[in-house]
């Protein structure tokens, strides 16, 4: 009977032990990167109704809370101003849990489909420009982290989810994403400070995949049975990849988005601006950070078929900037060759990474001499039957005079016709004409699935293919 006692002590210790070593999410982990010089939310699980206590190696305050019935517990610690000092965490409510190689720095949060999915490895077929030379120097990005979540989805919002903190070397990099580490090495030399990357993204999806069920319910073509959801492919699935990729990184202290996706929408561009701002308000509500910048990448020509499936879901995005606050599209319609017309993962990524940093840096750290946008229609005058427009973002005029290519024009007929386009430099209006419209009453440039634009503003950001009319 002694023994037996004995034995039952020391079981109910050994328990005890067990459960007082706290439990963190894996994007709470080693190699991980904080935002700077703000609040930042720490969670986890420990034993029920315990006392938990933080303690980093920037501060001498010891920050404290208390786990719930379940042994949930979260908190905020205060951080520093950004550097490439490792830093440390400890996490006890009995026992402690150390968390080493942290960086303070910048967070954002990458999401979309394939080509933002897309790593520097590149996918079968579809290479990366400039990825051995990417990845055999990444080393030397040594502020820059990412964690890449893996592919999960549920039909309930999940509590956590896979993905650790890497950090840079050729052995990691050849899996990030090539587009958020070319935003990332870019901010990162503009900043210097460390820049941290999550990467939730599944290639395929659509801006359904990546809503919740509340807003999903008002949709009327959207199915949510399970009986629906399984039935469809798995990279077009409606709202799983929210609750089992998104939902539980909410938490996660994050400087903003960045997207690309949009692919999987063509030919539903009547509603792909709403449910894309219906997107954003819904995450900036979950993560409770407010007005969180929301920075996103024109779809690229490819050839989908008959029709101009594609420059329609491209005018969608567009527009999304107006329902969208704080939010911007970079244009990518000179970013692929002539023989990418049949692929849609295009190999320039590092053009693509580049733009949106150049428009966080303008737009969130107030780089304002940075330029963030191309040439984008303003204005059409019809006389002497040639159609003379404006542009907004052309303060320094445009990157050619003659030789422009993309331009169409269409007279009472709609009809449209390859149209010669000069620009008048000292007036900063480019002049569209053909010999076969005598009366000008539409212009279209690049409003094609598949259109490689070739004039740009004097910073060499290209222009956002558009139409004047909308028939």
């Amino acid at each position: 009977m002694k023994n037996k006692f004995g034995f039952l002590m020391l079981f109910a210790l050994f328990t005890i032990g067990a459960n007082a070593k706290v439990k963190l999410p894996e994007i709470v982990g080693d190699n991980m990167v904080l935002q700077q010089s703000t609040k930042v939310k720490l969670w986890g699980d420990a034993t029920p109704n315990k006392p938990v206590t933080v303690k980093a190696s920037w501060s001498n305050e010891n920050f404290r809370t208390q786990s719930d019935k379940d042994g949930k517990w979260l908190l905020w610690i205060t951080t520093p101003a950004g550097s490439y000092e490792n830093r440390e965490i400890s996490i006890s409510d009995g026992e402690k849990v150390t968390l080493k190689n942290i960086l303070i720095g910048e967070v954002w949060f990458a999401s979309g489909q394939s080509n933002m999915e897309m790593p520097l490895n590149g996918f079968w077929n579809c290479p990366i420009q400039g990825a051995n030379e990417a990845i055999a120097n990444a080393s030397q990005n040594k502020g820059i982290r990412f964690a890449t979540i893996s592919k999960v989805q549920e039909f309930t919002p999940q509590s956590s989810t896979q993905g650790k903190w890497q950090i840079c070397n050729p052995e990691n990099a050849v899996w990030f994403s090539a587009t958020a580490y070319h935003f990332a090495t870019s901010l990162n030399r503009a900043l210097d400070v460390p820049v941290g990357i999550i990467n939730c993204s599944w290639g395929g999806s659509k801006v359904e995949s990546w809503t919740n069920r509340e807003i999903l319910e008002t949709y009327k073509d959207v199915d949510l049975s399970k009986e629906a959801i399984n039935k469809t492919d798995s990279w077009l699935r409606p709202l799983v990849m929210y609750n089992g990729m998104l939902k539980p990184l909410t938490n996660y202290t994050i400087k903003g988005f960045i997207w690309y996706q949009g692919e999987s929408n063509i030919g539903k561009h009547d509603t792909y601006a709403q449910r894309l701002a219906n997107m954003v308000e819904l995450w900036r509500k979950d993560w409770g950070l407010g007005n969180l910048p929301f920075y996103y990448v024109e779809i690229a020509p490819y050839q989908y078929g008959e029709g101009n499936w594609g420059a329609y879901l491209r005018e969608a995005q567009y527009k999304a900037q107006f329902l969208i606050s704080n939010s911007g599209m970079i244009s990518t319609n000179d970013l692929v060759e002539e023989y990418e017309a049949s692929n849609i993962h295009p190999k320039n990524k590092t053009s693509v990474g580049k733009r949106l940093s150049y428009m966080a840096l303008n737009r969130t750290y107030g780089y304002k001499t940075v330029e963030c946008n191309g040439p984008e229609y303003k204005s059409m005058e019809v006389k002497d039957g040639k159609a003379y427009l404006s542009f907004n973002n052309t303060q320094d005029g445009f990157s050619r005079e003659k030789g422009i290519n993309g331009f169409e024009i269409a007279g009472a007929d709609k009809v449209f016709h390859p149209a010669t386009a000069i620009a008048d430099l000292s007036k900063k209006t480019i002049v569209v004409s053909s010999e076969e419209v005598q009366d000008p009453v539409a212009v279209r440039y690049c409003f094609r699935n598949f259109q490689i634009g070739n004039i740009y503003n004097s910073r060499e950001l290209p222009m956002v293919p558009f139409r004047t009319d909308n028939y």
